[in-house]
């Protein structure tokens, strides 16, 4: 059985959508393959996510992982946008959902690693629902 394909978009890909990449990576490499991309994309990665990231989880973001739009994506089966407050970017998929979620650029460590925890939720949130073939 084929792995679905998830990619977790928004505008930047700098911090959230780079986050729920690596957790799904992480946590759920397993039962889907994690993508993430963006529109307007930035220079690298949030530092103070590499950093939270690398110093709560172990996880270092930059071996791995870059800013890319959405052109560098297979086809993908699931559609994550993190809540862009902006124009989310499209991109065509069997299935979509939007998070909602804050960005926390700019904000203390306290709002990152609460970013943080509710994306790594969400991510296994999102096994549980993939393994069960409920998307």
């Amino acid at each position: 059985m084929c792995k679905k394909k998830v990619a977790f978009i928004c505008v930047h890909n700098s911090c959230r959508s780079q986050m729920a990449e690596a957790f799904g990576k992480l946590l759920a490499g397993d039962v889907f393959e994690s993508y993430s991309a963006g529109t307007a994309i930035a220079d690298r990665i949030n530092q103070d996510a590499v950093r939270l990231m690398k110093q709560n989880y172990g996880i270092d973001m930059e071996k791995s992982q870059y800013s890319k739009d959405l052109s560098a994506l297979p086809k993908i089966d699931i559609v994550i946008t993190m809540g862009c407050n902006v124009h989310c970017p499209y991109f065509p998929a069997s299935h979509r959902e939007d998070w909602g979620l804050d960005d926390p650029s700019g904000k203390n460590d306290a709002a990152f690693l609460m970013t943080m925890q509710t994306i790594k939720e969400k991510i296994l949130q999102l096994k549980q629902r993939i393994q069960n073939n409920e998307v």
